[in-house]
């Protein structure tokens, strides 16, 4: 049978004619062949033949295709080779198929994700089911006729446990696969990141300009009567019409593309959340006092800073707004409100994710197959989830009163132990930090705790995370008064 090897732009390079076991193998997956002379070949079961990766919509290397069939034709194979690198697809063609890719990748990582889940789950609660028998602390008789099984349900439940946990991580793992192949477009047309692409293109299009010419580009000279350069003039012509086409899209959507017609020395520019005042416009980028100076502010001037004899750049791809030195004297409330205004107006719209139905502290939370991801919630003192409220609702919520409660190990208290109670912005502060967790406790809260005395009660602080409360600037109270709930829907 003859080994066919055939390279084109459109297809890549693909290998036909083998069976199991005559030998190729051995010779098709040594790392010594594609361009970089380090790949090795694979097998498709969708194509049903060998291939290169990553060959598509690029030259071959030839020799390294020759030396492929020299080795084939030692070996006592009849070989056959073709190559023609004018057989393309257009770069709209190859860019939709790679969203669409991207799309199938997305829906099968996340059924992935939801098996893994479902596996973990069940794993968890076979060992829960297990441990209902020492669930009052019952030791191993040794001795006792109980003993084989007792030790026989410890393996049990920590294999079953085991499982769990590594089925979730797995779980965790193809929900991120599956979020980045979801993500896929969106960041591939990032207004930024494209202007940064098309940049590099019109450079890469201007040197096969020169070598066209005779000229010489990127150090080195190429033969103008190169075939090959007129392919790559079309593609790098194509490929940029694409993005500026994606660019212009943004723009009619509000996205703004700034140059150096924008600034003038004296100007602020917002770069990175915060606001710098312009030193000098340059072609690319505009000079603004080094980015050192702007930890902790908002507003960075030329003046007053602590490092004013040090500049930075900021590109004008990464730039996201604009205001003339008479707009930054405008009065610090207006200017505060305007800034919660934008920040509001770039906050994007997230569909809520459902709320969860069990709590962390105690055993583990469920996993939303929508949302792709393991829910941490609070209970209610019936034990159902805590509904979402609307932002108009709780316009403050970050200011409502939270209660922080302590948990342990292997606790089986009928009450929940409460230590402080604070803000909400202050109790996440709290039970964020490292220092208020141990191997055997730790700190968590929730802003309807239920009744005190029936679901909560107060527990001694022994001061021991008075530290941690003095680095956070926390002042925390031992008296409950949760902030005003709205009135629940009549049946």
């Amino acid at each position: 049978m003859t080994i066919e090897i055939t390279h084109t732009r459109r297809e890549g390079t693909l290998i036909e004619g083998t069976s199991r076991g005559d030998g190729s193998s051995e010779i098709l997956r040594l790392r010594e062949y594609g361009r970089t002379q380090r790949q090795p070949f694979r097998w498709s079961r969708n194509l049903d033949c060998w291939y290169l990766p990553h060959s598509r919509d690029h030259a071959t290397y030839t020799p390294s295709l020759e030396l492929l069939a020299q080795r084939l034709r030692d070996a006592g194979f009849e070989v056959t080779l073709t190559i023609d690198n004018a057989d393309r697809r257009s770069f709209s063609e190859a860019e939709k198929e790679r969203e669409e890719k991207a799309e199938g990748r997305a829906e099968r990582f996340g059924g992935y994700a939801d098996t893994a889940a479902r596996t973990s789950e069940a794993a968890w609660k076979s060992s829960h089911e297990i441990s209902e028998r020492f669930a009052f602390g019952q030791p191993i008789l040794v001795g006792h006729h109980s003993e084989g099984r007792a030790r026989r349900d410890h393996a049990r439940m920590d294999n079953a446990m085991r499982k769990s946990i590594s089925e979730r991580d797995r779980a965790q793992h193809w929900a991120n696969r599956e979020e980045a192949a979801a993500n896929y477009e969106q960041f591939r047309k990032d207004p930024g990141r494209t202007l940064r692409r098309l940049d590099k293109l019109r450079a890469d299009l201007r040197a096969v300009e020169k070598w066209q010419r005779g000229e010489s580009a990127k150090g080195f000279s190429r033969s103008p009567a190169d075939p090959e350069l007129e392919i790559e003039h079309q593609e790098l012509t194509e490929e940029i019409a694409h993005w500026e086409a994606v660019i212009k899209d943004a723009e009619a959507r509000g996205f703004k593309v700034w140059s150096k017609a924008d600034f003038k020395r004296g100007d602020f520019v917002l770069y990175r959340g915060t606001w710098y005042e312009v030193l000098r416009v340059n072609p690319k980028s505009v000079t603004i006092p080094h980015i050192h100076n702007g930890i902790g502010k908002r507003i960075v001037r030329a003046t007053g800073n602590q490092h004013d004899d040090w500049t930075w750049t900021a590109p004008y791809d990464a730039v996201s707004g604009r205001k003339s030195a008479d707009e930054m004297q405008q009065p610090p409330q207006a200017e505060a409100t305007e800034h919660q205004e934008q920040a509001q107006q770039a906050r994007p719209i997230k569909e809520p994710v459902p709320a969860a139905e069990t709590c962390h502290t105690s055993h583990p939370s469920p996993w939303h197959a929508k949302a792709r991801r393991w829910a941490h919630g609070q209970h209610t003192p019936e034990g159902k989830p805590t509904p979402a409220t609307a932002p108009a609702e709780r316009a403050n919520w970050q200011g409502d009163m939270a209660l922080v409660l302590i948990t342990s190990k292997n606790s089986r208290r009928s009450r929940k132990r409460a230590l402080w109670a604070m803000t909400r912005r202050e109790a996440q502060a709290v039970c964020g930090d490292s220092r208020t967790s141990g191997r055997s406790y730790m700190l968590t809260w929730t802003d309807r705790p239920g009744v005190e005395g029936a679901d909560w009660e107060w527990v001694p602080d022994n001061g021991s995370l008075d530290p941690v409360l003095s680095d956070l600037g926390v002042t925390p109270r031992r008296e409950w008064s949760a902030a005003p709930q709205a009135p629940a829907e009549a049946a």
